[in-house]
């Protein structure tokens, strides 16, 4: 019980500290003027994805040689990039669905979307490639490779806003709700207190999460690809079912996308670096089930130029084709 608590605990400080984080790096963005795709697609994306990467880094430094590390980061490191193209997806399809009665197509900017989901379908695929290299030099040169085309899709991105893209207007800074124009002080100063938060809150979680699945007779890395996704990923994920409902479906769209981007390369190449990069065959089935779900959109709007919102929910049949397959080998 008291890893259960320690775990719950946990998990709310990584949310509270990734909203705060979020937050401050909106106004960031907004303060150094960049475009609001930038902002969307590149600042909240990192900042969404800022747990599952605290998560593995400490779970790998902090869990020293064993192969708990190990298990808890690649899940991690995988879980985030699966909940999105499955049952975010599948989740931002049934909001449309709900909230418009009708199958239309979500009303949105293609070339940004597509041009997400392209990247995402090709650096994913480099990094699941790079586990079956058994060469570690080999290997970190993939890593490299990730990071360098994310350094390329930040370019592209702030080339296509440089002229500015609009935006939902952002939500008052937490720590000067009162101001309506925050200092850039404040603004470093919530973005540092937030960060300072998660990595408290991902030490807890790390700690907490090896005890409870040996308890249970799961596996840590099941356990890890399932919980920390959900708790980190799918609450922030709700802003683009509130977009969906205001008619915002670039902005909805383009927070999952952007965010996909980030987590198939940068965290990615983290796990190459740090960890063996072994990937077994549940690791391997969570990868390529989240690179069919993100393939069907991208083909509709490579054929159509669309997205319907029976299309997304394509995700959610992906999502629980991996729960079948989880429960399949734990009975065995």
């Amino acid at each position: 019980m008291r890893d259960i608590a320690m775990l719950l605990v946990s998990l709310g400080v990584i949310l509270i500290g990734a909203e705060a984080f979020t937050n401050g790096i909106e106004w960031l963005g907004q303060r150094l003027k960049l475009g609001a795709g930038a902002v969307g697609s590149i600042l909240a994306a990192v900042g969404t994805a800022l747990p599952e990467t605290m998560v593995p880094i400490i779970a790998i430094f902090g869990l020293g040689k064993g192969t708990e590390g190990a298990d808890i980061g690649i899940g991690a490191i995988l879980g985030a990039p699966f909940m999105l193209a499955t049952l975010a997806f599948f989740i931002t399809g049934l909001a449309a669905l709900l909230f418009r009665r009708t199958n239309r197509p979500l009303r949105l900017d293609a070339k940004v979307v597509r041009r997400d989901l392209r990247f995402f379908l090709i650096v994913y695929t480099m990094a699941i490639f790079a586990s079956f290299l058994s060469d570690k030099d080999v290997k970190n040169g993939v890593a490299v490779a990730l990071v360098l085309a994310y350094g390329f899709y930040v370019i592209q991105t702030l080339r296509d806003c440089k002229d500015g893209c609009e935006y939902e207007k952002l939500a008052p800074l937490y720590i000067a709700r009162q101001s309506q124009n925050p200092s850039l002080v404040k603004i470093l100063a919530q973005i540092g207190i937030a960060l300072s938060a998660i990595v408290v809150g991902a030490h807890g979680f790390v700690n907490a999460v090896e005890p409870i699945a040996v308890a249970i007779g799961i596996p840590v890395f099941v356990l890890a690809l399932i919980i920390t996704p959900i708790a980190t990923e799918l609450p922030e994920k709700f802003n683009s079912v509130l977009w969906i409902r205001r008619g915002k479906d670039t902005l909805a769209m383009g927070n999952l996308s952007g965010a996909m981007v980030f987590q198939s390369s940068v965290i990615p190449a983290i796990g190459i670096a740090l960890t063996p990069w072994k990937l077994d065959t549940l690791a391997l089935s969570s990868a390529l089930l989240a690179l069919c779900a993100a393939m069907i959109p991208f083909i509709s709007l490579r054929r159509k130029g669309v997205i319907y919102p029976t299309t997304l929910l394509m995700g959610g049949v992906f999502y629980l084709l991996f729960i079948l397959t989880i429960s399949r080998s734990l009975i065995q």
